[in-house]
């Protein structure tokens, strides 16, 4: 049985061109929330997957997984949630939750988890994403009452400040976290100054970080100290500047999502230094293990973050009193957006006004 009918934006095609599209949510069950899409925050993975480049791809495909809406609808079961709160989505909306990663809280490793679009929903159907008039989530709380899918919004963050946070913000937060309340002075490095990057900025200097920000040219410097409050800058094409710098960082946030070699990077770290990639480049990357061995440098991945971390990250954001860099945007202006986008022709994240455009 299908349910409401919504209106959204979707790819058809693997030129990730966004047209109007007409779709049924699923059936509303008794621990769903149906929420009425507010602002959606546009992601570079958004881009990828709309082009079929990361990972299977059913056309029609409505993107969109940093949404911020307000609850209109709750199943019988839902306690945590009513009609009318501000609310929350990220980038997974459904996981096994008995696998030895949701017991953790780590459900974004579940192998069975199930991505907000481009995913099958536990009905079989497509999963859908935040370029829509509504949508419908299952909030259910697993383990260590934990809410699962669905987090509040703090009442002291502007929702159009949240919506990034609930993707780039937490995948910078998630591996960020491991630094925090350290016993001693802590330098960090983040690579490439896009949506993902100047969260990391803010949120390691809200930490109490040294931040170096790591760019391919100096075009964002002045933003990055006068905007971003970071404590220092290198252009990675700028060798005398990148050799003075070597050994300094004890963790480098890679955020790029395109073809980069890390043979540039790795000689900044310190010996036992970590460099963290968080973006998804199509391609991959190349480096030398002997870099590795010789300075006991590591390179990791994380992915996104979990649910319980987006929620720390949303409070720990309205505690900080911190304010993101975004440009907001209608519907309709949703494909020049991702052409900007793909030039990086933004400062520093696109949030779409879904409620005010006219679908």
């Amino acid at each position: 049985m299908e349910g409401r009918r919504v209106i959204g934006l979707a790819a058809r095609d693997t030129t990730g061109h966004l047209s109007p599209y007409s779709f049924n949510l699923r059936k509303t069950c008794p621990e769903d929330v149906v929420l009425k899409v507010l602002y959606c925050g546009m992601d570079h993975t958004d881009l990828h997957q709309m082009r079929s480049e990361i990972g299977q791809v059913t056309y029609p495909m409505v993107p969109g997984h940093e949404i911020v809406g307000e609850v209109i609808e709750i199943g019988t079961k839902v306690e945590k949630f009513k009609v009318g709160d501000i609310v929350g989505v990220g980038c997974i909306v459904g996981s096994c939750g008995e696998c030895q990663y949701c017991e953790a809280d780590m459900e974004q490793y579940c192998s069975k988890r199930i991505t907000t679009y481009a995913g099958i929903d536990k009905d079989g159907t497509p999963t859908q994403g935040g370029f829509s008039s509504a949508m419908v989530v299952d909030q259910r709380t697993l383990y260590k009452s934990q809410c699962r899918f669905v987090v509040r919004i703090p009442e002291k963050l502007a929702l159009e400040q949240a919506a990034p946070l609930l993707c780039a913000g937490v995948t910078a937060f998630s591996p960020l976290k491991q630094f925090f309340n350290s016993n001693k002075a802590i330098k960090g490095g983040i690579l490439g100054l896009g949506g993902v990057g100047h969260l990391g900025v803010l949120i390691a200097k809200a930490m109490g970080h040294n931040v170096t920000v790591i760019s391919s040219s100096d075009k964002k410097k002045v933003e990055a100290f006068e905007h971003l409050g970071a404590d220092g800058f290198l252009v990675s094409s700028d060798a005398t500047n990148m050799e003075a710098a070597r050994n300094s960082l004890d963790y480098i946030l890679d955020t790029v999502p395109a073809f980069h070699s890390l043979e540039t990077y790795l000689p900044l770290l310190k010996v036992d230094g970590k460099l963290i990639m968080v973006g998804a480049s199509p391609e991959n990357v190349q480096f030398s293990p002997s870099t590795l061995i010789l300075g006991k440098k590591t390179i990791s991945g994380s992915f996104i973050g979990s649910m319980k971390e987006t929620q720390e990250l949303l409070d720990f954001w309205a505690e900080k009193c911190l304010t993101s860099m975004i440009e907001i945007v209608k519907m309709d202006y949703a494909n020049k957006a991702f052409q900007r986008m793909e030039k990086n022709d933004v400062r520093y994240r696109f949030v779409v006004d879904v409620a005010t455009s006219n679908l």
